[in-house]
């Protein structure tokens, strides 16, 4: 595996840990960084040891933003000649949005340990996480308004989702730096704890997922669960649901769930993401479920 040069890769046992790694800039978001994290989750779908991916950062802050050395052109979309041969960034398109859509097509479950200031880009890239717990000491801002611009990493679909449009507007009109506890009270945070014990603690959260949840289903019920929320009516869960549960009911999975619930011991499922998905997925792609 290559080397990273702005975020850090640690896989211990099943769960990965990816930190952001520009301690010095408080993890200010570059081009490099967003192009990084979308690589490492592309390994990390492709890796079958990993089954639960948690997000930090180094040093005193999560991510304060875009790096603002380029002056107001860090905020420009992809630029139609992108000096880096090896970018995907398509002209016009938000880099941000780049990186929350990937972080949204994810196979594995992403927990953010937000270890201090995750304003602009680092707060919007929490919110296709699946869970997210700070340190006492963190801050957050949806500050584009104070910049002069717009939310960024697709926040507008994100953020009333997670937290209500009310909320979602209170934060993003007025674009205030608020502190842990009024984001465990909006809903973006699960769960505020002292900062020498958060890592451990996302960890831990990751951990008992991966130990104990079959992979595919993990990464079928984090589909369901995000995809239902843009459908107007309960029959599309139903249906979908449905499809999923006749594929799963049947697997070995479901087998050896069974058996180790009646055996009283551990599970040890043997399907796999990278070749145990069911023939269904991506159902949002084809019909009858096509968006």
């Amino acid at each position: 595996m290559s080397a990273f040069e702005t975020i850090r890769w640690d896989r211990s046992g099943p769960v990965l840990t990816l930190t952001l790694y520009r301690p010095e800039k408080m993890n200010a978001m570059t081009r490099a960084m967003r192009r990084e994290l979308c690589e490492a989750i592309d390994r990390a779908d492709a890796d079958d040891a990993v089954r639960a991916i948690v997000v930090t950062g180094a040093g005193r802050a999560f991510c304060a933003g875009f790096d603002l050395s380029e002056g107001a052109g860090a905020f420009g979309a992809a630029p139609d000649a992108d000096p880096d041969p090896d970018s995907a960034d398509e002209p016009g398109r938000d880099g941000g949005g780049v990186l929350a859509l990937r972080l949204f097509a994810c196979t594995k479950p992403l927990i953010a340990a937000v270890n201090g200031a995750a304003v602009g880009i680092g707060a919007s890239m929490l919110l296709p996480m699946d869970v997210r717990i700070a340190a006492s000491d963190a801050r957050f801002g949806f500050v584009f308004a104070r910049r002069g611009i717009v939310p960024d990493a697709c926040a507008s679909w994100f953020l009333p989702r997670v937290v209500g449009i009310s909320k979602a507007l209170e934060w993003s009109l007025g674009g205030h730096v608020f502190d842990a506890a009024e984001a465990a009270a909006g809903g973006l945070v699960s769960a505020v704890c002292e900062p020498g014990d958060l890592l451990a603690r996302a960890q831990a959260l990751a951990r008992g997922i991966a130990e104990n949840a079959a992979p595919v289903s993990v990464a079928l019920t984090r589909q369901l669960m995000w995809r239902m929320l843009g459908e107007g009516h309960p029959m599309a869960a139903h249906r979908l649901e449905s499809t999923a549960l006749a594929a799963r009911g049947t697997s070995a999975d479901t087998a050896e769930g069974v058996a180790s619930f009646r055996e009283k011991r551990p599970a040890r499922f043997p399907d796999r993401v990278s070749n145990g998905m069911p023939a269904f997925y991506p159902w949002w792609t084809e019909p009858p479920f096509r968006a």
